[in-house]
């Protein structure tokens, strides 16, 4: 059992609302919705911010829910700019005009991801559920280009779009990005409600770790490709957040602080909040934050594991959703588990099936 060394978190996530105009199946943000009125103030975002900055933060991003939809998010950029924080707004770029945009990047907006749904109108829409969806993004993505903004494109994948990744990684050096994801749809939450429509066959995540590997090499110094492939096909669990507690915070829209973005699912945890505790605190000496640091925790497979270091146990929210334990080695792992475990659990994909809106359960605008 080796002895806990807490290093400095790295980056901060600041989830400043569950907004969003759109209502992707997908959506990263729990099923309980956090209200508009239950948001922490402008001033308590600023707080948070130099508080992050003093325990050694590097970057916040800046994220929802859709940020936009809060009418400050202009002095909270501001506020993280002056922390002396590197600045990098999440967005579905829908809600922001050319002038709105100009206010963000005079007010010290460093970098800006802008997440797509699909290279096809009619895929964005069934996804998004809402029209011209797509080409709302590309407009705001050719305004981020002519401000000489940084650009990431976050393409979230799933079985419906997949098939697409060449003419996603294509748009991608259109608009000038320097950097994509192509992040496969994790399971948890609204996903997890969508299993059935959005979950990839095994022959459409093999065909995309290929396709992503002869990307990188031919796109070697045009476009930095980061992959989150289908964790559910895969051998080995993936380091989910890079250790729990280890590199990054977050921070939710009424100043819950979390591990990673699911952590609200492990009901025998209390997460402390920035209204009652400082950033430092919460880091250092929380029980949520040390619950899964280091390998006490870990069965005596994972503890004994040459892995260990590099996965950290894998994820504990899928172990606590599949196994009913979050204690338990990650069930995607193949030398914990039968190889078959996870997608057992699930009824397996029919490639060629077509969805429809009626077979989707959408997350709501707020």
């Amino acid at each position: 059992m080796s002895q806990v060394t807490i290093p400095a978190p790295q980056v901060l996530l600041a989830e400043v609302t569950h907004r969003c105009p759109l209502q992707c199946p997908y959506c990263s943000n729990p099923t309980e919705l956090i209200k508009k009125d239950t948001e922490i103030s402008t001033t308590d975002w600023g707080r948070v911010f130099a508080e992050a900055a003093d325990l050694g933060v590097l970057q916040v991003s800046i994220s929802g829910g859709e940020p936009a939809a809060r009418r400050d998010l202009t002095e909270l950029i501001r506020a993280a700019r002056d922390a002396d924080l590197y600045v990098n707004l999440i967005t579905s770029g829908i809600g922001l005009t050319q002038g709105r945009l100009d206010d963000l990047v005079e007010a010290g907006c460093d970098h800006i991801q802008l997440s797509l749904q699909d290279v096809d109108s009619d895929g964005a829409k069934l996804i998004s559920n809402m029209d011209k969806s797509l080409e709302r993004k590309l407009d705001f993505a050719r305004w981020v280009r002519e401000r000489s903004v940084p650009l990431t494109v976050n393409a979230v994948m799933h079985r419906l779009n997949l098939d697409r990744l060449p003419e996603i990684i294509e748009l991608a050096l259109e608009l000038g990005a320097r950097r994509l994801e192509v992040a496969n749809v994790q399971y948890h939450g609204w996903a997890a409600l969508n299993k059935q429509v959005l979950m990839p066959t095994q022959e459409q995540s093999s065909r995309t770790n290929q396709i992503v590997a002869e990307a990188r090499e031919s796109l070697n110094g045009r476009l930095l490709i980061d992959y989150v492939p289908v964790d559910h096909y895969a051998e080995y669990p993936k380091s989910c957040m890079n250790g729990w507690g280890r590199v990054a915070l977050i921070v939710a829209p009424d100043g819950s602080v979390l591990p990673c973005h699911n952590a609200t699912t492990l009901k025998h945890l209390s997460f402390p909040n920035v209204r009652d505790q400082s950033l430092t605190a919460i880091w250092y000496e929380s029980s949520a934050f040390n619950a899964y640091r280091g390998d006490s925790w870990m069965p005596e497979i994972c503890r004994s594991c040459d892995r260990k270091e590099i996965d950290f146990g894998g994820c504990r929210c899928q172990a606590l959703a599949i196994l009913g334990d979050a204690s338990a080695a990650d069930p995607v792992c193949s030398r914990a588990h039968p190889h078959s475990l996870v997608i057992a659990t699930d009824e397996s994909p029919q490639a060629g099936e077509v969805a429809t809106s009626e077979q989707i359960t959408y997350r709501p605008n707020s």
